[in-house]
């Protein structure tokens, strides 16, 4: 039942004002009047009807000026009481309507402020335009009560609707939050898989091809050596399977127990790495400085991809068979410098839209380290990262 006379109120807001004026107009007047006769004999309708309208009628803009119309409804109330009528809440109804308006709308300190100055302006015309000796507490105190309490509930009122609207913002305000962080750690996500499998991908193919096309030359040459290195692609097609079904189980759900479970790959894993690009033709040279330290798992696999894109890279775009790389130890840091000594070329990103370079910068970034990559006034390519040691 509630719920409907609230929706009716929201569907028909000129109905709903209409009454309320009507039955405000009754209580301020003939009730009123009716209330006072017991203690004022000889007032009738003639003054009692014109201040009850216009004091009611005034509330019809309590909400687009609603200072106006408690200065409007406190001067009729003034009157009334001035020509001797009892100071009950009925009379001043319009008056407390019109404040508890005024304290749901504007600030405790302006309410307050309206509130004394209607007090100040009602009681002292009640006592001093008294012609019937009305009892002193109902020509005060009752006023002054009447006239706080709707300035204390609309205070109330106006402190609720702030909190609610408060709580309401902050919830938005953490749903917005939470819908982006959840946005940004998808997309690192996909970025973090994406490079994975770029990683993964490209490394292999690039050196099953160069396998392959080796198998080739070889068959017709020498088909001992080239079943020798048929078998080192079927291994190297073999190794890509198991590293991208790894890289794949990633998107699994987290209570798939069919998820793989092998643990990613490092630079413990560098020999084998390449051993592997020897039989494809290219010649690595590994140069350890200073004391190996342990990596954390994240910066051991950061290394290992940025030295297998790079490897690759050179593989696939330098016209040489033979590759340098240098790590470095620091106290606190990693460096790693990957050369080349091919005759000058563009950079590998310029001979076609791949992402290998791009993928080694964000996974130095994404560690907390520096990259660089560019060709050799020489002639060669140099790819340089700087990662940090966490112990």
């Amino acid at each position: 039942m509630t719920l409907n006379w609230r929706q009716y109120a929201t569907d028909h807001p000129h109905v709903v004002e209409a009454t309320l004026v009507a039955l405000l107009c009754v209580a301020s007047g003939p009730l009123s009047l009716y209330a006072s006769r017991p203690y004022a004999h000889g007032l009738d309708w003639a003054s009692a009807i014109p201040l009850a309208v216009a004091a009611c009628l005034a509330l019809l803009w309590r909400r687009s000026h609603p200072r106006t119309v408690v200065v409007v409804t406190a001067v009729c109330a003034a009157a009334a009481a001035g020509v001797g009528y009892l100071l009950t809440p009925l009379l001043l109804a319009p008056v407390m309507a019109a404040l508890y308006e005024l304290a749901v709308r504007l600030p405790r300190r302006a309410t307050l402020g309206y509130c004394l100055a209607a007090t100040a302006m009602i009681v002292p015309t009640a006592l001093f335009g008294d012609r019937f000796d009305h009892p002193w507490p109902l020509t005060t105190i009752n006023p002054i009560f009447c006239l706080i309490l709707p300035v204390v509930a609309g205070s109330v009122t106006r402190l609720r609707h702030a909190y609610l609207q408060a709580v309401q913002t902050r919830a938005e305000h953490a749903e917005r939050t939470r819908e982006e962080e959840a946005r940004h750690r998808v997309a690192e996500e996909r970025m973090r898989i994406a490079r994975e499998l770029h990683d993964v991908v490209a490394h292999h193919l690039a050196l099953a091809n160069a396998q392959a096309g080796t198998a080739t030359y070889l068959a017709r040459t020498s088909p001992g050596q080239a079943q020798h290195l048929l078998t080192d692609l079927a291994a190297t097609t073999s190794s890509a399977l198991r590293e991208l079904k790894a890289t794949v189980g990633l998107l699994r759900q987290a209570d798939d127990t069919d998820s793989p479970l092998e643990p990613a790959p490092g630079l413990r894993h560098l020999p084998d790495l390449t051993a592997t690009l020897a039989t494809a033709g290219l010649d690595v040279d590994v140069t350890i400085e200073g004391e190996q330290q342990p990596l954390s798992p994240g910066v051991d696999l950061t290394a290992y991809r940025i030295v297998q894109e790079a490897l690759t890279n050179v593989t696939r775009h330098a016209a040489t068979r033979a590759a340098r790389i240098r790590l470095s130890y620091g106290s606190d840091r990693l460096t790693i410098m990957i050369t080349n000594n091919a005759a000058p070329t563009p950079p590998p990103s310029a001979q076609g839209h791949g992402f290998g370079l791009i993928g080694m910068r964000e996974r130095a970034h994404a560690a907390g380290g520096h990259f660089e990559a560019g060709p050799r006034p020489e002639g060669g390519f140099t790819v340089t990262a700087d990662l940090p040691i966490l112990h």
